[in-house]
């Protein structure tokens, strides 16, 4: 990367491990979170790991739920030149989310201000920093869920339709803002072996192999193999890329029988 400014939202997960593999391919990185002590963690584990980092690496803290926090977050990166790169990557999937009759109406509305709202607002303020920068290129990132192009019997309903929403709004922002060469995909991950589902799924057996038997390769997805897409779409190598569900989830969504066998060896994250 030639040490673009970088927003990344969420540091837990993917959005942890994204944020130490642009610091160490050069970027300059903001990293925002809605909680200090995780902002915290984060920055302990990434100067641990790119200890003399060639960018700038700086916090906020940030609800992306609100857009004067967006927008506040966003106006950082003025000091640094405006900004080039933006994830979208803050979300939710609430305990109580459920199916259409038992999903509470506060946790649809949670979810809808976070993983819709959030996401809008990013790229919005986004857009305005790169034109007021007169940047001449952007890659806008957002995270949807393979859950917005497959079904499931085990219903997140709100979180589902979340992700949906991001698909569709990421495709037409992308649409819409082409000829300013501002692209837009949706980072449509696998379930993974991250806090977020794995927190969720917690000592609940039967429900965890529920999802683990239709991946391919028999095991949940690492947040680095998300990180590196991150990192190719924010990239000048994928400068024909636009407007995509870009899908990594090792194969599910083209699976229909899986294999027998032993799964295969995940990656090594970098931040554990």
């Amino acid at each position: 990367m030639s040490s673009p400014s970088s927003l990344l939202t969420y540091q837990r997960g993917i959005g942890l491990e994204t944020s130490i593999l642009f610091a160490h391919e050069g970027a300059s990185v903001l990293l925002a979170d809605i909680s200090g002590p995780a902002l915290e963690r984060a920055l302990k584990k990434l100067n641990e790991l790119v200890p003399d980092p060639a960018g700038k690496i700086e916090t906020t803290i940030c609800d992306v739920s609100k857009e004067s926090d967006v927008k506040a977050m966003v106006e950082k990166l003025d000091a640094w030149g405006g900004c080039d790169v933006i994830f979208n990557n803050a979300g939710i999937m609430h305990a109580d989310d459920a199916d259409a009759i038992d999903t509470p109406e506060k946790i649809w509305d949670l979810t809808q201000n976070i993983n819709v709202k959030g996401v809008w607002f990013g790229s919005k303020h986004a857009m305005l920093s790169m034109r007021k920068h007169k940047k001449t290129k952007g890659s806008i990132i957002n995270t949807a869920s393979v859950v917005a192009l497959v079904g499931s019997s085990a219903p997140q309903l709100a979180y589902t339709a979340s992700k949906g929403a991001v698909l569709a709004m990421t495709r037409e922002l992308a649409i819409v803002h082409a000829k300013e060469d501002f692209r837009f995909n949706a980072l449509c991950p696998a379930p993974l072996n991250t806090p977020l589902l794995q927190d969720w799924l917690g000592d609940d057996a039967a429900k965890r192999h529920r999802r683990e038997i239709h991946f391919p390769s028999g095991r949940f997805g690492e947040a680095i193999e998300q990180a590196q897409a991150v990192l190719f779409l924010a990239s000048d190598e994928s400068s024909f890329v636009n407007a995509t569900d870009f899908v990594v989830d090792g194969g599910l969504t083209r699976a229909y029988v899986t294999a027998q066998g032993p799964p295969t060896q995940p990656p090594a994250n970098l931040a554990r």
